[in-house]
């Protein structure tokens, strides 16, 4: 008999004992993958406006008065949007992620993949948790080269303002507010949350879009449980007490101007 054939014929159990496995693999992936299909999802999609006085700031050309009556320009105008959580009355979605909103650009847009439903609630952090403060320099929106990083402090600028006032004392009439601060309680992050009106509750539909606007209103940055005045505090660059007064406004910082459903 030919050698070939003997070998062949010794080896055909082992070659049945594999095929059999190999078949059993692929159905218990059959029923797994059956079991648990891929999680139907639509978008959810944030746009950050800014405004003042009722408008929408222009960086340089355009004069703002605040709750004093004091006027004032924008010559910069950035801060971080982070951990983004949304909430039904069955769960919430912790979407995480870091966002840099920046006047000086045209769209501040966030968009994230959510599963359907009806929600009630926004929450997200203005500002950058301790966790990524103490991680060094990074990249994407917490790259340094996008000038909110303290490299003499080892830790992100949560929120910055630069212009100029009349009012200010400083000098070159500057206004300089560069509000940082992760440790104890020098801590200046905040957390924000948005509840949605039980008459505009937004929807997410699978393979659609909804877009939520928020509006950065400034006029409250100067007035709300703090009072701060051009003239009295032109300029804020270390953490402590001056930024946390600053700070304790951030609350009031932020409203829905707008929910709808983009096919």
């Amino acid at each position: 008999m030919n050698k070939n054939i003997l070998y062949q014929k010794k080896r055909s159990p082992l070659c049945l004992i594999l095929a059999c496995i190999t078949g059993l693999l692929f159905m218990v992936s059959f029923s797994v993958n059956n079991k648990y299909p891929p999680v139907k999802t639509g978008t959810l999609k944030i746009i950050f406006t800014n405004t003042a006085n009722g408008k929408p700031i222009t960086l340089r050309d355009s004069v703002y008065h605040n709750y004093f009556g004091e006027t004032y320009s924008i010559s910069k105008l950035k801060y971080y949007v982070s951990n983004i959580t949304i909430k039904n009355k069955q769960a919430s979605s912790n979407m995480g992620g870091y966002y840099l909103i920046n006047a000086a650009t045209d769209d501040n847009t966030i968009e994230l993949p959510l599963q359907p439903g009806i929600y009630s609630s926004l929450e997200f952090l203005l500002g950058v948790d301790s966790l990524r403060n103490c991680s060094g320099a990074q990249t994407g929106a917490l790259d340094p080269m996008n000038d909110m990083f303290w490299t003499w402090n080892s830790g992100y600028v949560m929120f910055k303002l630069e212009g100029n006032s009349p009012a200010s004392l400083a000098d070159l009439k500057r206004i300089e507010h560069h509000l940082g601060g992760y440790k104890g309680t020098n801590n200046v992050a905040t957390k924000i949350k948005i509840n949605f009106s039980d008459a505009a509750l937004p929807e997410i539909k699978t393979n659609s879009t909804t877009e939520i606007v928020i509006e950065t209103n400034l006029d409250n940055y100067w007035h709300g449980i703090s009072d701060i005045k051009i003239a009295e505090i032109p300029v804020c660059m270390t953490t402590g007490d001056l930024a946390k007064k600053i700070a304790a406004n951030f609350q009031n910082l932020f409203s829905i101007k707008n929910i709808r459903s983009i096919p």
